[in-house]
This record gives structure tokens, sequence and C-alpha cells, in this order.
């Protein structure tokens, strides 16, 4: 059974950073694209990052680009998710999920419970 656990989640200041953590159990990590997708009050699902199996290739939303920095460790089956430079509108639970990329579009599958991040001052 796939599982994922996020954690890192918080109350930030404008400016401020945070870095996200997902725990991945269930599969064989190091063969799985991952992302990182977001909900925002009110809104639909947003993917915001993707990274490859082995961590050699990252995408990011415009939206996020410059500022968040998508990471994996693979001997800890843990992606990560570096938040910078965090804006009011970068406020959402923010999931993990099992991914699989098709050139330029990422797909998800399973979810975790999510983290939440609010910005606000």
């Amino acid at each position: 059974e796939v599982q994922l656990v996020e954690s890192g989640g918080g109350l930030v200041q404008p400016g401020g950073s945070l870095r996200l953590s997902c725990a991945a159990s269930g599969f064989t990590f190091s063969n799985s694209a991952m992302s990182w997708v977001r909900r925002a009050p009110g809104k639909g699902l947003e993917w915001v990052s993707g990274i490859t199996g082995d961590g050699d290739n990252a995408d990011y939303a415009d939206s996020v680009k410059g500022r968040f920095t998508i990471s994996r460790d693979n001997n800890k089956s843990t992606l990560y998710l570096q938040l910078n430079s965090l804006k009011t509108e970068d406020t959402a639970m923010y999931y993990c999920a099992k991914s699989v990329r098709y050139g330029s579009t990422w797909a998800w599958s399973n979810r975790g419970q999510g983290t939440q991040v609010t910005v606000s001052s």
C-alpha cells in the first residue's frame, strides 16, 4: 500500500522560509517520479513541482520558480520542498504525490494527507 506522509508546514511571515518533507513507503521510491501539489483556500489542486526518480531533473510551476526547490533522498525514501521568499498567495495545503512525467507534463496519483502552509503577517 502506497503511503505518503507530509510534514513541516506551519505559519510563517511573508518573505520567510519553510522546508516540507514527505516520507514514502509501500513502493520503490527511487523508481518513481514525485511531485508536490497544493490546494489554496477555495481553489482547485495546483501542481507545484516535480522531480524524476533519479533526482536529476526537476520542473516548477511559473508561480514558484526561483523560490521553491524540490529534492529527494532515495536512501531515506523522502521527498523535500524548500520554500523561500514565501508570499501570502502560497498559503495552501501542500501534498506530495506519486507522479508520472510526460515530457513537460506531470500527472499524479496517490497523495498524502497534506501539510498546511500559512503565510501571514
